[in-house]
């Protein structure tokens, strides 16, 4: 597996929708929001992401990202 960090948070969410990890709905919507909305993260909003990565096993974002 890739272990890159992800460049874009739009790409790290899109990687988490199309993992085989099960997500709830209120998580499911969040990812959905990031792999369409180009605005930036809150910092709230990118805690959640690391959090998400990290429990699915899958690179965290890279220093500096969106």
């Amino acid at each position: 597996m890739n272990r890159q960090p992800f460049p874009t948070h739009r790409l790290a969410a899109l990687a988490l929708l199309n993992s085989d990890h099960r997500f709830s709905r209120k998580a499911g919507q969040f990812l959905g929001q990031l792999a369409v909305d180009t605005a930036p993260m809150s910092e709230a909003q990118a805690d959640w992401l690391d959090k998400l990565l990290d429990r699915s096993g899958l690179p965290p974002m890279a220093a500096g990202g969106e």
